[in-house]
């Protein structure tokens, strides 16, 4: 029976009147493009990734693609990826001339399992891709062990993971460069936007150069860049809605506490979390087994939103599989094929009231044994 109730949508991006106020301002100071709302926002998001340098860009995309660039892996360099994951990850390796290797993953975690990474190891291997999926660490003390025994550059995609942390330490501040996204679905935004954190202060030189084609003062072009610069309204509300940052990661955190301490069904897997790390969960997803359509059905019945987040492996998708068939690349990834069918991601957002919970656990306990 459909509910009479509003549905609860997966995600809600914020955009209150704080967001709306330094929008305004900022456009009527008449300073829109790469100016001191960006550099005041590259500063404060330093605090988040131990103090690193952070360039700000124009997506959490540009901030992958640049960060390669940077670091100079193009033509004749393998860089380890986890095919679980969006494209945008394997996309930026392909971008820059690199070939992606995929690599499995760690069946509660979803990040790269070390050990693949390890087997995936090559002559050519450039870098190692971790991705926080999900606002969940992956296994960087492993990871980071693994790339200083072969030399390796780590660049860490953190865009669904800021202030997620191991062992104390926050994403984006293990390898030689963490990216972060800030489009609208995710735990903070600014319409549009990326940042690249690094440790190097020549990396973050270079990055600056490339995303303002090449120069630091007009016309003295230095290298080949690209514009990818973020705006200077886009930085203002990136900076109200850091500010908010922490309060809505510990409702984030508090809402999965409870919809896994109450979600009950037979059926269903809720998330863990490794002993260390801090998920801050910018999605909550459970595993459905038996029949994911169904039970996907039957949250919409329920007004409960949901989402696959993501149906088909990038190795599967057709930029990928196609040039390596040919190639006869053939990638052996089980946890990867199993976790694509079978998750399934659930709203955990901030702005979920009490009741919204309840009815969450409820529908999803209401999924039983047959499926």
């Amino acid at each position: 029976m459909t509910t009479s109730q509003q549905p609860i949508p997966a995600a809600r991006p914020v955009i209150g009147e704080e967001e709306i106020e330094a929008a305004v301002r900022v456009l009527r100071s008449g300073r829109v493009v790469q100016g001191p709302e960006v550099a005041a926002f590259e500063e404060s998001f330093s605090e988040l990734v131990d103090g690193r340098h952070c360039v700000a860009v124009n997506s959490g995309t540009s901030a992958l693609h640049l960060l390669l660039l940077a670091l100079g892996i193009g033509p004749g360099d393998e860089v380890i990826v986890p095919s679980f994951s969006f494209a945008a990850t394997a996309n930026v390796v392909r971008l820059v001339g690199a070939d992606a290797v995929f690599a499995d993953i760690e069946p509660d975690s979803f990040g790269l399992d070390p050990a693949a990474v390890e087997a995936a190891i090559t002559p050519r291997t450039a870098a190692i891709m971790p991705v926080h999926l999900y606002g969940h660490p992956a296994a960087m003390d492993k990871i980071m062990a693994i790339a200083a025994k072969h030399k390796l550059a780590v660049v860490e995609d953190a865009c669904q993971s800021h202030a997620a942390s191991l062992n104390g330490t926050p994403v984006g501040a293990f390898g030689a460069g963490g990216t972060f996204s800030f489009y609208p679905t995710k735990n903070m935004h600014s319409l549009e936007g990326g940042m690249v954190s690094t440790g190097d202060a020549e990396i973050a030189r270079t990055l600056r150069l490339l995303r303002n084609q090449g120069m630091e003062q007009r016309y003295a072009n230095e290298i080949i860049g690209m514009n990818m610069r973020l705006t200077d309204v886009a930085a203002a509300i990136g900076r109200v809605q850091l500010s908010k940052l922490n309060g809505w990661t510990e409702q984030r955190i508090a809402n999965a506490a409870y919809l896994t301490e109450h979600i009950s069904a037979p059926a269903v897997t809720t998330p863990t979390v490794a002993e260390g790390a801090r998920h801050i969960f910018h999605q909550y997803t459970i595993r459905v087994r038996g029949d994911r359509d169904a039970a996907m059905a039957a949250l919409t019945e329920a007004g409960i939103g949901n989402a696959v987040y993501y149906p088909t492996p990038i190795h599967r998708l057709k930029p990928f599989w196609e040039p390596d068939q040919k190639a006869g690349r053939n990638w052996d990834l089980p946890e990867t094929e199993k976790a694509a069918a079978e998750v399934v991601s659930l709203p955990v957002h901030p702005s979920l009231s009490a009741a919204d919970l309840d009815r969450i656990v409820a529908a999803v306990n209401d999924l039983g044994e047959n499926l």
